[in-house]
């Protein structure tokens, strides 16, 4: 298994990691945020891919309730 490459300057200055992706609705794109704890971009990536499921359900149901802010679906890590 790969390790994860060590924070660079950058990313420690800029604090946790935000990770944007789009969900279908209809035939139009939503935008939305996941807030993450990690350190890295990279470490956040493979969150989002390895929790896709849950967090694909998170914000399909924040989409039904109307949960937007700024046009966009906030989300937290689970």
């Amino acid at each position: 298994m790969r390790k994860l490459p060590m924070p660079t300057e950058q990313e420690l200055m800029e604090g946790p990691q935000k990770i944007s992706f789009q969900i279908a609705n209809g035939n139009v794109r939503q935008s939305c945020v996941l807030q993450t704890t990690f350190a890295t971009r990279m470490q956040a990536h493979k969150y989002l891919l390895t929790n896709w499921m849950t967090i694909e359900k998170m914000a399909r149901e924040a989409l039904a309730a109307g949960n937007l802010e700024n046009g966009e679906i906030q989300l937290g890590m689970i």
